[in-house]
């Protein structure tokens, strides 16, 4: 095998990986997103609520006094490596580097996902967990969407992640006679991604961790607003291909530097329910 590689390869292979990428990771879009962090840390800025005051003539105005204050989010460093020889400039199979470019983009991207996952399970939300004793149901679905308008999250940007299972429940726990079933129907065959102003992300079963639960007695989805989470990416998506001697073969890594967290504790929610109901 030739060591060397023309730099049109390599600019092909790092094309292909950020084109799989853009469908891999599914959480990305739906969070406050600050690329191009300088350092391990970025500050979100979070700014309170004002409140409008009467004012006499001739009389001072008062300042609302308006809070600020920092959240600091964590960067991390992922990597997604692989030794193959399918750079061998004498014979480049193009199926196999796109099948490695979709392990290297989806590795990453269920990573990016995880983070924003672990946020909120680690963070506080100042609303009480939703507990659905019989499964997860438009009720609890129902509950989560009073929280958010309670604190005047708007309509736009709402989602909630949920679990095969619950998945599951939800269309079976609402009966044919209610005027939901229609939607929810829709909702479960994928007619539809968004019901109760919120828009659902299915989260498959995964070795990064995944949602909590899945098979156990309790499991855990979220709902959220997307101002209320942050990611902070230092280092997009981004391959390096180098020649190993020892291995005879080309190291390919993915790279990703990037965190999340809780950026507004009133903007998320747990919906707790029995995974084998």
């Amino acid at each position: 095998m030739s060591k060397y590689l023309s730099s049109v390869a390599q600019t092909e292979f790092d094309s292909m990986v950020k084109h799989a990428y853009q469908s891999a990771g599914k959480l990305r879009g739906a969070v406050t997103l600050r690329s191009g962090v300088v350092g391990d840390t970025y500050k979100f800025r979070k700014m309170g609520k004002g409140l409008a005051n009467q004012k006499a003539s001739q009389a001072d105005v008062t300042p609302m006094d308006i809070s600020h204050s920092l959240i600091t989010c964590t960067l991390e460093n992922w990597n997604a490596p692989e030794y193959t020889d399918i750079f061998d400039q004498a014979e480049v199979n193009f199926d196999e580097k796109s099948e490695l470019a979709s392990v290297i983009a989806n590795a990453l991207g269920r990573r990016e996902d995880q983070l924003i996952i672990d946020a909120m399970a680690s963070g506080t939300s100042t609303h009480t967990d939703i507990t659905a004793t019989a499964g997860f149901d438009v009720a609890s679905v129902r509950q989560a969407g009073a929280y958010l308008d309670g604190v005047g999250a708007p309509m736009e940007g709402r989602f909630i992640l949920f679990n095969k299972t619950q998945k599951q429940q939800l269309l079976g726990t609402t009966q044919a006679t209610s005027s939901d079933y229609m939607n929810v129907k829709a909702l479960v065959a994928g007619d539809i991604d968004t019901f109760y102003g919120f828009k659902f992300i299915l989260v498959d079963d995964r070795s990064e961790g995944g949602l909590a639960g899945g098979g156990t007695s309790s499991a855990s989805a979220w709902a959220f607003h997307r101002d209320s989470l942050g990611m902070a990416v230092g280092i997009d998506i981004k391959t390096e291909i180098n020649y190993i001697a020892q291995k005879t073969s080309w190291l390919v890594n993915g790279l990703l530097k990037a965190g999340a967290v809780v950026r507004d504790n009133d903007g998320f929610v747990e919906i707790k329910s029995d995974d084998t109901a």
